[in-house]
This record gives structure tokens, sequence and C-alpha cells, in this order.
């Protein structure tokens, strides 16, 4: 799917807040709220907008650690141990990755004991793990969920 600008605008209001009216996105667009409510039907219906949701502070519900994992899997089992990581409470992200290690994941536990848990007792047991490193988050900077989605007026360059 084409995004123009205005689709572009319209994403950009969206990732800001996304309970934005549709009339008040059109006010500040200039377009009709049937208008915009097409738009976003479309980018909807194309994939381009996948869901909407809350942020959550994971502390705030007791989830008091993270980490970033890497783990090593036996050659040919990737796929499978990236469907399985999936159904592990905690597990918040999966990635697979070039590089020394086959997968990087996210994860959230309620102390350093439900980590060690979460590691040894699920991951660890898993058929195809081969090894892993965990990292302690210990604080976290700067984290941006909204993507750069540019204009004509102020293109994305990667």
């Amino acid at each position: 799917m084409e995004l123009d600008d205005t689709d572009r605008e319209i994403l950009r209001l969206l990732q800001e807040n996304a309970r934005i009216p549709f009339s008040e996105i059109a006010r500040q667009i200039e377009m009709s709220s049937a208008t915009v409510h097409d738009r976003v039907n479309r980018m909807e219906s194309a994939g381009v907008i996948t869901g909407y949701h809350a942020q959550v502070d994971p502390k705030a519900i007791g989830l008091g650690i993270s980490a970033i994992v890497g783990l090593r899997v036996e050659q040919g089992r990737e796929q499978d141990t990236l469907e399985r990581l999936t159904d592990i409470p905690g597990v918040q992200e999966v990635h697979l990755t070039t590089g020394e290690w086959d997968v990087m994941m996210r994860v959230y536990a309620d102390d350093a004991d439900a980590l060690r848990e979460l590691m040894f007792d699920q991951i660890a047991q898993m058929d195809g793990f081969s090894r892993s490193q965990t990292m302690v988050i210990l604080g976290t900077t700067y984290e941006n969920e909204v993507l750069p989605v540019g204009t004509d007026d102020e293109p994305f360059e990667a």
C-alpha cells in the first residue's frame, strides 16, 4: 500500500494518542471525519495499522525485573523454538537474529528468583536449547514505540 502525506499524518496522530477521535484528526488535518475513517479502515485492512493498545508500566503490575536474553539453539530448531518461546509467560519479545545469538528476547519477571526460574526451569529445559546469556536491565533511559512515519515535508531517512 502506498502511503501519502495525509495517511502519514493520520498515523503520526494515532501513534501519539490511539484514543484520539476521528473528528479531532479531521480537524487537525482539515479533512472530513468520514474520509479519516475510510483512510484508517484502509490502513487497517492493508496491515499498516496492526492494532491499538494501552501502554502499561511493568513495575506497576509487579514485574520488577526485565532482561535481554540471547539464545543459541540447535541448528534447524529455530522456528520451533520461536513458537514455543511465545507460549512462556514473561517472554515479551522474541526475535530471530543474525550474529552470535540465534534468538534475542526481552523478558519480564516479578523478581530475580522468578527470572532465574524462567531461565533455568522453562527456557533452558526446552528441546533444542543450546546456551544463553541473560543481561538484566538496570534502567531504561529511552524507549520509543512511535515509528518515524515521515511526510514529504519531513521525510524519514534511514
